[in-house]
């Protein structure tokens, strides 16, 4: 069991904001810090610690509601795995992780021989969508290609929600770099196969 700290503390708050506001982890964090009344310097907790820190509000909080807005944010997220199937995309962040909630964005990493391939499909299809940049998997921004669609499973007042898609685009070549594990040896992302596996591991759940 984690010992009582400043760290645990800022955890606790950032994981509060992160599923009942949809924070990121960075503005979670530093929103935290200044909600507690604590100096800037002030030792800010690991991904991992924080990842650890939503779980167990999820379990508290959300156990009779979260599951199914996860599954519903997975099938879409095949959905578009499916859509953009030539681009080798892969699902990232909190949808892959297990910890999204109905507030959660999806995360698809798309690789590509051009840039602009992945822009020229979705206009192609007539898909609407925003250019805006995220952080990428080595640390620095990438281009994203952001669509607002409705999300099946996802309903509230009887309407059925809405959520972003962000496909991120990354060169063919950074596949390799996608696969590396995380700091405890579990993968960050995940192909189409993956997530239909997931999939069939919520249903049986």
């Amino acid at each position: 069991m984690l010992m009582y700290t400043t760290e645990v503390e800022i955890a606790a708050a950032a994981a509060r904001m992160v599923v009942e506001e949809g924070l990121e982890y960075g503005p979670a964090k530093r929103r935290a810090i200044k909600q507690l009344g604590l100096a800037g310097r002030a030792p800010l907790p690991s991904n991992d610690v924080l990842e650890e820190a939503v779980r167990d509000y999820i379990e508290t909080f959300c156990a009779d509601t979260q599951p199914a807005a996860l599954k519903a944010l997975r099938a879409l997220a095949c959905v578009w795995m499916e859509r953009m199937a030539e681009f080798n995309p892969h699902l990232g962040g909190a949808v892959w992780r297990g910890t999204a909630t109905e507030l959660s964005d999806i995360y698809l990493q798309l690789f590509c021989d051009d840039s602009k391939s992945a822009e020229l499909k979705l206009i192609d299809q007539q898909v609407r969508y925003d250019v805006s940049t995220v952080p990428g998997f080595h640390g620095d921004t990438v281009d994203a290609l952001s669509v607002l669609c409705a999300c099946p499973g996802l309903e509230q007042h009887g309407a059925v929600e809405k959520v972003v898609v962000h496909l991120m685009i990354y060169d063919r070549d950074d596949v390799r770099g996608a696969l590396k594990p995380d700091s405890q040896g579990r993968p960050q992302r995940g192909d189409l196969q993956a997530v239909k596996r997931l999939l069939k591991e919520d249903a049986c759940s």
